[in-house]
């Protein structure tokens, strides 16, 4: 007997101040904003939930500052209340499920570290609507995307990445990004291979 699958999507900080123009843009975010609002739109009926995830922060200590090395340590980005740390324009559509809010008064990369308006975790989150499988969307692959990634694996679900919809911060972060997620047993493939 086939084991059943429950699959969640997994939208990672596709908001503005990572976009083209916005306080840390990666190159080609407005692409993948485009991108993931049309695999959505086109195959919502493949998962039982959406989740989004939003860098938040009010006061992250260490993670901000005016010298940044922009490894650990940035300049002022996805500032809660902030039209650059709302979701972006072209997911006005989406209707996630469940959108999760991280990094109030932390770094934060990882949607896991994120909470629900009612303070419900990401992993309870997905736990409690028997999710078995992920699909992880969203920017920076680098970064935010690979921390998502790897604790969907650390908390024993399937991940897949789909490396159409997502982007780097660098080509070689990228690479190495990817290299720790395949590592870890993430399955990378375009969203077309769905």
């Amino acid at each position: 007997m086939p084991t059943s699958t429950h699959r969640a999507l997994i939208v990672v900080d596709v908001q503005p101040t990572f976009c083209e123009g916005g306080a840390l843009g990666v190159d080609g975010g407005n692409v993948v904003a485009l991108g993931v609002a049309e695999y959505a739109a086109a195959h919502r009926d493949r998962y039982d939930l959406v989740v989004t995830t939003q860098d938040w922060h009010v006061d992250p200590g260490p993670h901000f500052s005016a010298t940044p090395d922009f490894v650990d340590t940035w300049p002022p980005h996805g500032v809660a209340g902030t039209p650059e740390a709302e979701l972006h324009p072209a997911l006005a559509d989406l209707r996630p499920d469940v959108s999760v809010k991280k990094g109030e008064y932390i770094a934060a990369y990882s949607g896991f570290e994120g909470v629900d308006a009612g303070g419900r975790a990401l992993g309870t989150i997905l736990a409690d609507a028997g999710i078995t499988d992920v699909d992880v969307v969203g920017i920076a692959e680098s970064h935010c995307v690979r921390a998502t990634t790897l604790d969907a694996l650390t908390v024993g679900l399937r991940a897949r990445v789909l490396t159409d919809l997502t982007v780097p911060v660098t080509p070689e972060q990228g690479a190495a990004a990817r290299a720790d997620m395949t590592a870890a047993g993430a399955e990378l493939i375009p969203s077309s291979s769905v």
